[in-house]
């Protein structure tokens, strides 16, 4: 799994690649800190390359979003494939964010 950070003065870029599962979601959490750092402005997750997410992985999104919710930021969800949309519609996810 990769997170690929790009930040500017309005908007943070996050390409998420690979597998969001347990193992990779330890080591992102210290990926996510310019998002939490960030949490401020307008989060994009471009999940374009997500291959698969686990309950780790949807975990760790809800950081991401509680942490924007706190700060009066907002996160959106880009490009979910339909085997992640799934999860997201099963699990509540799909409410939570905004998704496109």
């Amino acid at each position: 799994m990769i997170f690929e950070v790009k930040e500017n003065n309005e908007k943070v870029l996050a390409t998420v690649s690979g597998r969001l599962d347990t193992p990779s979601a330890v080591s992102a959490q210290q990926e996510i800190t310019p998002l939490l750092e960030n949490a401020d402005k307008e989060i994009i997750l471009d999940c374009s390359n997500l291959e698969y997410i686990s309950s780790s992985g949807l975990r760790l999104l809800l950081t991401i979003r509680k942490e924007a919710a706190a700060k009066g930021g907002k996160v959106i969800v880009k490009d979910i494939n339909d085997d992640i949309k799934k999860v997201f519609m099963m699990t509540g996810f799909y409410n939570l964010f905004e998704i496109k």
